[in-house]
């Protein structure tokens, strides 16, 4: 992912080509496109990541239109499952926030149910 930085690609932009990050395309809309993670957390039965097509690192930054359709897409991903699942965010630069993807995106996250489902959000501090 470094190198791509360096290079000015964002991974989740329909810029990067082949190198857009994410597995199967899951869903998408006009403003969003859900994909399996690649690199799914331990103890997910299922690892979705909600994509805006629009390059911002804040989901405030978004436009009312795309904001609103988060929801949509939430709900198309959800259809038909009624177990828990988690939601997560990081907003901002990346140095502040400990991720690694300067794009926002939103996990999905359903428990295997053989041990709970943690979300860690990391820190330098």
């Amino acid at each position: 992912m470094a190198d791509l930085e360096a290079r000015g690609v964002c991974l989740f932009c329909a810029e990067a080509g082949s190198e857009v990050g994410g597995g199967d395309l899951v869903a998408e809309t006009e403003h969003w496109r859900a994909v399996g993670n690649d690199f799914p957390y331990r103890g997910a039965a299922e690892h979705l990541l909600l994509v805006p097509r629009a390059h911002v690192t804040d989901v405030l930054d978004l436009d009312d239109a795309a904001r609103a359709e988060l929801w949509d897409v939430l709900r198309t991903v959800r259809a038909g499952s009624t177990g828990p699942y988690g939601l997560g965010m990081r907003n901002g630069p990346c140095e502040g926030t400990g991720g690694t993807i300067a794009h926002v995106h939103l996990h999905v996250l359903v428990p295997d149910g053989e041990q709970p489902l943690r979300m860690r959000f990391s820190s330098a501090r």
